[in-house]
């Protein structure tokens, strides 16, 4: 039963931390709950479904399919968050008024919950997808009886439920005018993890063969593998072990998001109108 619940509590968190952010980086626009239930649903029947298929979906492509699909994923996921923050550079200020004035919901932002609730989708698509999978293998072990695994996964459920919504209160207390600035460095550090993370199950799945020796390794001081590690490993991308082609694809995603961003929010000249004569 320990094995289950802590196993669901660690990737419960995982996917609570991404929508938390998400959740507070929209906050104000309408709609928002309704996407991002959306994109969990979504993300629940995809991780059923890549459990189902799992055998079939690793034997793809010379073995590599599910590195293959892993690496996809996570970069539609890239680019979602990367639309998102260039997107909030030129409407956040406006936003954060029309949330300071009258609390009302900015109907523009719409265009970016689409893009919020794919990468929720894929949030819950990868952590879900990885308790199936992590469970079946416990089962297949045999010694845990399916009881005392469901029972073990609703507490890990719970607990992990009860932490993501801490976290998600504890983004809100941060002042409207901060909150903006806050959750765009997260979701920054968030795609540059994802970019990296890419980057590692195509180096496995053998399509990019570069820069594979690990530039230091932390593991010692603190193991990816502990809950703190897996949140860190969440939250901003850390790796015990990053290769440099890892170290590349996260500062190259912090660097063009960051770019994108100011290039975006730079004041536009204003063009005198000459008065009609």
């Amino acid at each position: 039963m320990f094995a289950s619940l802590l196993i669901v509590f660690r990737e419960v968190i995982e996917a609570g931390l991404i929508v938390g952010i998400v959740l507070a980086a929209t906050k104000g626009v309408a709609g928002r709950g309704l996407w991002v239930a959306l994109g969990v649903a979504a993300g629940v029947v995809g991780a059923c479904l890549v459990a189902a298929f799992a055998g079939q979906l690793s034997s793809l492509f010379a073995g590599s399919g599910q590195e293959l699909f892993n690496a996809s994923i996570l970069l539609v996921a890239v680019g979602m968050l990367t639309w998102h923050n260039v997107w909030m550079a030129g409407h956040g200020r406006e936003m954060a008024r029309e949330m300071r004035a009258m609390g009302a919901a900015v109907s523009a932002g719409q265009r970016t919950l689409t893009a919020m609730a794919v990468v929720v989708g894929v949030a819950v698509l990868r952590e879900g997808s990885e308790v199936v999978l992590f469970l079946y293998g416990i089962a297949a072990q045999g010694g845990m009886t399916t009881a005392s695994m469901l029972v073990g996964g609703a507490l890990g459920l719970i607990a992990g439920a009860g932490v993501s919504a801490l976290m998600y209160y504890g983004l809100l207390t941060i002042p409207a005018h901060r909150l903006f600035q806050v959750t765009a460095w997260l979701i920054t550090l968030l795609a540059a993890g994802m970019a990296a993370q890419a980057v590692l199950f195509l180096q496995n799945g053998g399509w990019l063969q570069l820069l594979m020796m690990p530039v230091w390794d932390t593991s010692g001081l603190l193991p990816e593998a502990s809950i703190p590690g897996r949140l860190l490993h969440t939250l901003i991308g850390y790796s015990e072990q990053p290769d440099g082609l890892q170290l590349i694809a996260y500062a190259a995603t912090i660097v063009a998001i960051t770019v994108l961003m100011r290039v975006v929010n730079r004041p536009r000249p204003v063009v005198a109108v000459a008065p009609a004569e």
